[in-house]
């Protein structure tokens, strides 16, 4: 993942087999804890859906990574663009005790943790658009974006012979590929599909407080494997560095939220706590192997502020970013990955210094490179994909259905059942456990 240092191959060390599948577990929780994050900031109506939106990535995706998006991203390169290696078609090719070139992790240990990033990318695009998109369209979209944005975009940043990877751009666990790609898709996306009934009129307010605060605090978790496993590998440090900067810049993060919105509107907010930390994990992920934890506070201050400031520019703008994509990981996405042009200390992941630590310039235009690269190919590439979906079996549900609730039209279901919360004068006879009793007896 972190390309700017590799090791001489070795063979498998079980330290760092067993520290990077416990990883990738991490990682893979990531993605449930997003489905709550997001399914408690919608509508009490919408929030089956929007955990669906999330849950479907990991049926999805693993089985496309599995079948071809590990060889598209991870292949022998071709031109720069993309990757392809037969032996990596289905992971058929790829012997169990086969070591990746230049790590002491098996092949399929790296497979599987490039996996789960590959799982949480089109799940986290799914915040932008909720309330309104067909589950059936949604899910032909992460078919066709994944294969079309994600796995070149990651070939481009972490492949060995990517352009970015050969650029020298720093990209530690997913600025770019990741998060700049998701929030650039989801711009892409919403400009095509268009905006929600009621949006600006109707209130559109989280309807639990408490489901936020548990997927921010499961995200916070993950994201641990997510930084610290990134650099696949516990030999040298660079590892602790990480995990150490993410939890600095998200504390940081938090604050800087915080403040902003007391001083903004005169109250620091559950759900500011909670996005200002994810702004803080989305900064600090393509810079926590390159910075000081003076760094990291800096970039986590610096990230809060101007995401808490980002996320109102929907209403300025007028276009319909449901759950703030846009706002937190696509601009706290560039800002992570710019700021490691000024803030690198040369003494983390590789000895690239950034402006503030002597480097100069050099370092701050490749990272602009790759972070306009990434933003212009998926937000062109993602406005096609929906286009294409729009115009043949339609993105959007019907209106009537997207006002009365998208979760009983999509699914069948409702988030909370209340039918036996009714009051009622008469007092039963025999308590519900003991008839329950009775009967089963």
């Amino acid at each position: 993942m972190a390309p700017a240092i590799t090791f001489a191959a070795d063979e498998i060390s079980s330290a760092d087999t067993g520290f990077m599948l416990i990883c990738s577990a991490l990682v893979m929780l990531m993605t449930p804890g997003l489905a709550f994050f997001y399914g408690g900031m919608v509508r009490v109506k919408s929030a089956l859906n929007m955990l669906m939106m999330s849950f479907i990535s990991l049926g999805i995706v693993t089985v496309l990574w599995v079948l071809y998006g590990f060889s598209l991203a991870f292949g022998t390169d071709t031109g720069s663009l993309i990757g392809w290696d037969s032996d990596y078609v289905g992971l058929s090719g790829i012997d169990k005790a086969e070591v990746w070139s230049g790590y002491t992790i098996p092949t399929l240990v790296f497979a599987v943790f490039q996996l789960m990033f590959a799982v949480l990318t089109p799940a986290l695009i799914s915040g932008a658009l909720a309330d309104r998109v067909k589950f059936a369209a949604w899910s032909l979209f992460v078919v066709l974006w994944v294969s079309v944005v994600y796995f070149p975009v990651a070939h481009w940043v972490w492949g060995t012979g990517g352009w970015a990877f050969e650029l020298g751009v720093i990209d530690f666990a997913g600025g770019t590929a990741v998060h700049i790609n998701a929030g650039a898709a989801a711009l892409g996306v919403i400009l095509v599909i268009g905006k929600r009934a009621g949006f600006k009129k109707d209130p559109m307010r989280p309807h639990s407080m408490p489901l936020v605060m548990l997927g921010a605090g499961l995200l916070w978790f993950g994201w641990f494997g997510f930084n610290a496993g990134s650099w696949l590998g516990n030999s040298d440090g660079v590892g602790a560095l990480m995990f150490v900067n993410t939890q600095v810049a998200t504390g940081a993060a938090v604050l800087a939220w915080l403040v902003y919105e007391k001083v903004r509107h005169g109250a620091c907010t559950t759900l500011g706590a909670a996005s200002g930390a994810v702004a803080g994990l989305v900064a600090i992920t393509p810079a926590g192997g390159a910075v000081s934890p003076i760094g990291a506070i800096a970039i986590g201050v610096i990230a809060g502020v101007l995401c808490a400031m980002a996320v109102g520019l929907k209403y300025k703008l007028n276009y319909d970013d449901s759950l703030d994509v846009v706002g937190v990981h696509l601009v706290g996405g560039i800002v992570g990955s710019l700021l490691i042009g000024l803030f690198a200390t040369g003494k983390g992941q590789s000895e690239v210094a950034g402006l503030f630590y002597g480097g100069g310039l050099d370092q701050l235009w490749k990272q602009a490179a790759g972070v306009f690269g990434v933003l212009a190919y998926s937000l062109v590439a993602s406005a096609v994909l929906a286009l294409l979906i729009h115009k043949t079996i339609g993105m959007r549900v019907d209106e009537e259905q997207e006002i009365s609730g998208i979760d009983q039209a999509e699914h069948a279901e409702t988030a909370y059942d209340f039918s036996g919360v009714g009051s009622s004068s008469a007092k039963p006879t025999v308590p519900a456990r003991a008839e329950s009793n009775k009967v089963d007896a």
